[in-house]
């Protein structure tokens, strides 16, 4: 693809990183910011570099922040005998779109994937078992939701954590599996994820 400026060709080049977005694409998004009036492009330069230096991530679930303490881990209006485990960021987006769902969060920051070298301790997994098991606790763990994938990698780490929770008295459940095998929450419509909520079912190890 030939460009008439170099300033162009770079700015195409730094927008075709962002996934789902060919260079086509990035041309068009150039141009259509290159057309509006300078605030709006310098507003959305800010807005990126301030999230880029200023977000945070919770040191309780992980999820994305602005304090050190996410809103949903800080609300009183959780039930915080429940926690639901996800695999990433955009899997608490999608369950919390469901307005079915008013427990806590846990995020592992992924799935357990021997072929990509990807094993328990790469991941928050003895982060969730430590708040389970901390004295500081306000309110009792007393349901565990596994809301991963339903892909060999997500029944690979449900194993593992209810494996490792056997012994704790916990009820430990999983989302029903209206949600096609392979495939990811994020995806997932709104009703179909909000009745795999409601729905869950009791998760067995054996």
């Amino acid at each position: 693809m030939n460009f008439p400026s170099k300033l162009i060709e770079d700015a195409v080049s730094e927008i075709s990183r962002l996934p789902g977005i060919g260079k086509k694409t990035a041309l068009r998004l150039t141009l259509h910011l290159l057309k509006q009036k300078e605030p709006v492009t310098i507003a959305l330069t800010d807005a990126l570099i301030n999230l880029r230096k200023n977000i945070q991530y919770c040191v309780i679930c992980h999820n994305i922040s602005d304090k050190p303490v996410c809103s949903i881990c800080e609300s009183h209006k959780r039930d915080r005998s429940v926690i639901c485990v996800v695999e990433d960021l955009p899997d608490v987006l999608a369950i919390e779109n469901t307005n079915q769902y008013s427990g806590l969060y846990h995020v592992l920051g992924g799935v357990i994937s021997p072929i990509q070298g990807i094993g328990p301790d790469e991941l928050k997994i003895e982060t969730l078992f430590n708040r389970i098991n901390s004295p500081s606790n306000e309110v009792e763990v007393k349901e565990i939701i596994l809301a991963l994938p339903a892909t060999m990698e997500g029944d690979t780490t449900s194993f593992f954590i209810t494996r490792k929770l056997k012994d704790k008295g916990l009820n430990i459940s999983s989302i029903a599996r209206g949600i096609p095998v392979g495939s990811e929450l994020e995806y997932t419509d709104e009703i179909t994820l909000g009745r795999s909520i409601l729905t869950r079912i009791k998760y067995s190890a054996e």
